[in-house]
């Protein structure tokens, strides 16, 4: 046993010798930290000294007898090993003393202390090896290192992949470039962003056109073309004109400072898989220390007081010892938090922010997906296709209804600004009176307009002709008459058909779309994405009635989830299990009120994100079975005497490697 640990720790020395010259060496820039460098170093030393004293023969010591006292030989080899253990277990005797100080006592650097220090301790009565105990605490540092290089090469890929924080905004000053702090530029300022730089607020592009990369923001490779009157949101990256952007947002509420808002607070959002370990933690680990306690006493008083044997208190003790070492529950504690922190980072590159770890164990769980239409599954890009059964000018009705709807943002009002082209002049608008769900009633140079459904014709008692072509029908009345209608379509988004089977195929068992649009047209679109339920001509109060109906047929540990991207569509989102918002042309509402924030609007992103978290949540499950199952079985075998020191130190430090190279898979997610 004593080659295998000699050969295991030549084995450290030269991988520790190789990973301190590949990284600190050939690659200063790697982003190890400083304290992991650090950490590198001490286990070389450590390992190196061990190993060196263990080859120094017995006799060397021997000779030293006699000296300065009778047993000075046997002292100044356990000097050296205990400077050899405070080299490589100083900061674990720190914790564990700080915890102690603390109240807080129960953790894994006490159970790794009491471990070591009493192996030493057995070795000092016993005029023993000191091998085990500093052999121990080394492979144990080893494992933490490997634990905190892994954590932190997650937190750098998602660090990396978020690299969109602007450090700099460019405003022309005397016709000079200034580089200000983004938090000092205003609404309506104009900045200027040159080719390789971060666009760090957003705005509208009032000169120069470009390519944008923004691959951070919604994992896709393809850049964007960009060109005057275009909108522009912070994080994308110029790669080719330059750019002059009027901001139409200050920084704190532009779309980068949400995203980065959203992934440094994921991690405060704990999963129920979380909170059981952690709950779990707290009685688990001052159980197996009164066990340990009960286990080194209370056997030697049974065989001395009640058998007559020998107490044989060394066994015991070390049995003691090693079960402490066995019980440390690293593994649970740190590949479970783990695991949720890469699968945020794995859906992270895919363009999918996922605002907590809680939201992505009932993604997990998603079997009802809910839709809005419009630029949810539809662009939301409505035209003008056509007019009818009009009293004046097709021209002149368009002014109208432009000018009645000047000061609404919704795509209807934008779609009939565009057709009017020109630029409303709200000057001529009066009285606006906006009705949720049927329409606008507004006074254009003194005349009273009425656009919106028949729901407001109804209203009005205005009679209405019905169009018989598939789109939104914008009944238009002038003074109480009827003047015509306008048919308005919008343009099924590319993949939202292939998401719906996507869903399907993921195992969602039902979905459903919800609209304000009229019966004929979300039927219509309906029925060409296959969906199983549409319920259309909803008010905003409608659709949460329509939510809360669907969570209540849910059966088991089903959950819904409600897909949106206008303002009106918040309240549905906070009401559903989960809300998913459509971010690139999102409300801030919406994003806000949204669990789950798809970059880039693709429908298709949803069935990715279902099957990141099922992915995430395997993991953890097989992380928390393989270390309670090997964990419990060395604790027997601990207690019994068969597990020595050795298996004790593969039951905490193996258990944990393994766990958290199991828990990076979930960075993994490219070929979902």
């Amino acid at each position: 046993m004593q080659e295998l640990i000699i050969n295991g720790l030549l084995a450290v020395v030269i991988l520790t010798a190789v990973i301190l010259r590949f990284f600190i060496g050939a690659r200063a820039d790697s982003g190890m930290t400083k304290k992991q460098k650090t950490m590198l170093v001490r286990i070389l030393i450590a390992a190196a000294m061990l190993l060196g004293l263990q080859f120094l023969p017995a006799e060397t010591f021997a000779q030293l007898d006699g000296y300065l006292f009778p047993s000075a030989g046997r002292w100044v080899r356990f000097a050296l090993y205990l400077i050899d253990y405070f080299i490589i277990g100083y900061d674990i005797l720190r914790k564990a003393i700080k915890g102690i100080l603390n109240k807080q006592v129960f953790d894994e650097n006490f159970l790794m202390a009491v471990a070591t220090v009493g192996a030493m301790a057995l070795a000092i009565y016993e005029n023993g090896d000191y091998l085990e105990a500093i052999a121990v605490m080394l492979f144990y540092q080893v494992g933490e290192w490997f634990q905190g290089y892994a954590v932190g090469r997650s937190r750098r890929n998602i660090s990396d992949l978020m690299d969109i924080r602007p450090d700099y905004a460019n405003v022309e000053r005397s016709g000079r470039l200034e580089q200000v702090d983004p938090d000092e530029v205003g609404i309506g300022s104009v900045i200027v962003v040159q080719p390789g730089e971060k666009v760090p607020i957003d705005g509208i592009i009032v000169e120069g056109s470009s390519s944008l990369n923004t691959s951070a923001l919604t994992g896709e490779s393809l850049p964007r073309e960009a060109k005057v009157g275009d909108e522009i949101i912070s994080g994308c990256i110029n790669m080719t004109g330059v750019l002059k952007i009027q901001t139409t947002k200050e920084f704190g509420e532009s779309t980068v400072s949400k995203i980065l808002d959203l992934v440094e607070n994921a991690s405060s959002r704990k999963s129920k898989s979380e909170d059981f370990i952690s709950k779990f933690a707290k009685v688990y680990t001052p159980a197996v220390c009164y066990s340990a306690l009960a286990l080194a006493i209370l056997p030697p008083l049974v065989r001395m007081l009640g058998m007559g044997l020998p107490a044989d208190w060394g066994t015991w003790v070390y049995r003691a010892l090693t079960f402490l070492v066995i019980s440390c529950p690293c593994a649970l504690v740190i590949s479970i938090p783990l695991s949720f922190f890469a699968g945020i980072g794995g859906a992270s590159q895919e363009g999918v922010l996922v605002k907590g770890s809680n939201y992505l164990e009932i993604l997990s769980q998603t079997k009802v997906v809910v839709f809005d239409k419009t630029g949810t599954l539809t662009q939301g890009v409505f035209e003008v296709n056509g007019i009818h059964h009009n009293k004046l000018e097709d021209a002149k009705l368009i002014e109208y209804a432009a000018l009645a709807e000047s000061a609404s943002s919704h795509p209807i009002s934008k779609s009939l600004q565009r057709a009017y082209g020109k630029e409303p002049d709200r000057t001529r608008v009066s009285d606006i009176q906006e009705i949720s769900g049927n329409g606008i009633i507004a006074k254009v140079d003194g005349v009273e307009v009425a656009a919106g459904n028949d729901k407001l014709m109804k209203h009005l008692g205005i009679s209405y002709i019905d169009c018989h072509q598939t789109g939104t029908i914008i009944h238009m009345a002038i003074n109480g008459a009827y003047a015509g209608h306008i048919v308005i379509s919008d343009i099924v988004k590319p993949h939202s058909k292939a998401a719906i089977s996507s869903l399907k195929a993921a195992g969602v068992e039902k979905t459903v779309m919800l609209t304000g649009d009229a019966k004929k047209v979300a039927d219509q679109v309906a029925a060409s994405l296959g969906l199983d339920k549409v319920y259309s001509e909803l008010l905003p109060a409608d659709k949460v009635s329509k939510v809360e109906e669907l969570l209540k047929m849910k059966t088991g540990k089903a959950k819904l989830a409600f897909v949106g991207d206008g303002i009106n569509d918040a309240p549905v989102l906070s009401r559903a299990d989960i809300g998913v918002a459509m971010g690139a042309m999102g409300s801030d509402a919406a994003i806000e009120a949204a669990d789950i924030v798809l970059m880039d609007d693709d429908p298709m992103k949803i069935a990715k994100a279902i099957k990141i978290s099922r992915k995430c949540l395997r993991i953890v499950y097989q992380n928390i079975t393989m270390a309670l199952g090997v964990k419990f079985a060395c604790l027997i075998l601990g207690a019994v005497g068969i597990a020595n020191m050795y298996l004790a130190i593969f039951a905490d430090v193996g258990v944990m490697i393994l766990a958290v190279l199991n828990a990076i898979r979930c960075l993994f997610v490219k070929k979902l």
